[in-house]
């Protein structure tokens, strides 16, 4: 039976998951354009994003009910899956792996929306339904449809994140944290959401449109990357993340299918549903957070306290899924069968090796086998013929969660020693490749013949058409 003190604390998460969905509809009525981000300041209590605690205080209080399915090639499409539901996500060239598309191009300002008139229908504004067409379908789940669109304001594509709202749950929860994360995150390396648009039944988020992501491109490309491009991914992917752990928010669902690859080679984090704005002192998250081949021990094991270390074990798994060109730890089963995966590689771990981890909810040593560690490159041959991938992987992947490398720490590792210094001097919508001589390789067949070498940035190369 509920007593009455979960009886209360369950009204009052309706009532809130209410006030908040009031709050997107004042969005859609009012005459002039109001912004988003005064609506979060003023419902969500959000703190600004400039190297402070970005902390969301009411959405710290919402208990997860998303549990992610695992198989890379049928994750599920929606972010707002319920956990009995499953999406099979097809791949194809037009509807594969994606949540949503988004391309670099149609960085309007919100200014721009005062500057149209509502009256004129030759005159279509910012934040209307009517202000864009729909194209295509890209994927459906539970909760929301994806379109790649087009802009009539200016003619952009952008990709459409309809959510559908039921009118006793109101917005979800995920929807909430999504668009109020990302309205304030601005980078080069994490989608851009271009606008907002609000109705009695949908909410559409309006993205940049990517034509692509890392898990199509590496099925394009199988058998490893072009060792260049594994780097240049790689260090993309590094200062996104740095970018939102400096402001202490965590993406929780690193896999392949949530980086967009733009047609220029440039890496987009994207699906910000499970993320969260971390609060100190730590909260109790939810276990149940990311795709399982990407999941890390700790969470695993039940873990339910976490920090930045949590995305930075997905890096080291789509590292070297990039290299070798097949999964790091290819779970079949359930999460049994995926840790005994990693503990045979990187070997069964006690309190020696990982203090506490006896106290761990789901660790029970006799279930699992004892396995002692091994080099890296006994299980990914390819490693092995990259300067310094090696050490940089198994700094990542590490069980004892406190002993993986950061984001910012990655960024300065030996492996990108090659690089032009520049790129350490960039401003955060800067993109990589407007420093000079940087850019994507052909992917052939006969990359990893080139892998270990410096190859310079200025000689025989091209974009990569995918």
């Amino acid at each position: 039976m509920i007593d009455s003190q979960s009886a209360e604390k369950i009204s009052r998460m309706k009532k809130l998951r209410r006030t908040l969905s009031e709050s997107f509809g004042r969005i859609a009525l009012k005459k002039e354009d109001s912004s988003f981000d005064e609506i979060c300041v003023t419902k969500m209590s959000t703190r600004n994003c400039q190297g402070m605690d970005s902390v969301i205080k009411p959405l710290d209080t919402i208990p997860e009910d998303k549990k992610v399915r695992v198989q890379r090639t049928q994750s599920s499409f929606d972010p707002f899956e319920k956990p009995t539901n499953q999406v099979k996500r097809v791949h194809s060239e037009n509807n594969a792996c994606i949540n949503f598309k988004s391309s670099s191009a149609g960085k309007e300002s919100p200014k721009v929306r005062r500057h149209s008139s509502p009256s004129s229908p030759t005159s279509p504004k910012f934040g209307k339904a009517d202000s864009y067409e729909k194209l295509e379908k890209l994927g459906e789940g539970s909760y929301a449809t994806v379109y790649k669109g087009k802009s009539k304001v200016n003619g952009k594509l952008v990709a459409l994140k309809v959510i559908r709202l039921q009118e006793e749950e109101g917005t979800p929860f995920t929807a909430i944290r999504e668009a109020s994360l990302l309205k304030g995150l601005k980078h080069a390396n994490i989608v851009l959401l271009h606008d907002i648009i609000h109705t009695k039944e949908t909410l559409t988020l309006v993205f940049e449109y990517v034509h692509t992501d890392l898990c199509q491109y590496m099925d394009k490309h199988p058998g490893g990357l072009h060792p260049e491009n594994v780097k240049l991914f790689l260090f993309q992917l590094l200062r996104g993340l740095s970018y939102i752990h400096q402001r202490y928010i965590l993406h929780r669902d690193l896999k392949p299918q949530n980086l967009l690859i733009s047609d220029t080679g440039e890496l987009k984090l994207a699906d910000f549903g499970l993320a969260r704005a971390k609060s100190v002192p730590s909260h109790t998250y939810s276990n149940e957070v990311v795709t399982l081949w990407y999941r890390p021990p700790d969470v695993l094991l039940g873990s339910t306290e976490y920090s930045t270390c949590l995305d930075m074990w997905g890096v080291g798994c789509i590292f070297v899924e990039m290299i070798q060109g097949v999964a790091a730890f290819p779970g079949m089963k359930d999460i049994q069968d995926q840790l005994e995966r990693i503990f045979l590689v990187l070997g069964t771990p006690n309190e020696d090796t990982w203090p506490g981890v006896h106290s761990l909810p789901h660790f029970k040593p006799e279930r699992f086998t004892q396995y002692s560690p091994k080099n890296l490159r006994q299980a990914w041959n390819k490693l092995s013929y990259v300067n310094h991938a090696e050490d940089l992987a198994s700094k990542l992947l590490q069980c004892f969660p406190k002993n993986r490398l950061s984001a910012q720490a990655a960024l300065s590792h030996e492996y990108f020693s090659d690089l032009p210094p520049r790129l350490w001097e960039l401003t955060d919508m800067s993109s990589i490749f407007t420093v000079p001589n940087v850019r994507l390789q052909p992917e052939t067949g006969e990359s990893m013949r080139v892998f270990g070498k410096n190859n310079s940035y200025g000689k025989g190369v091209s974009n990569s058409k995918h």
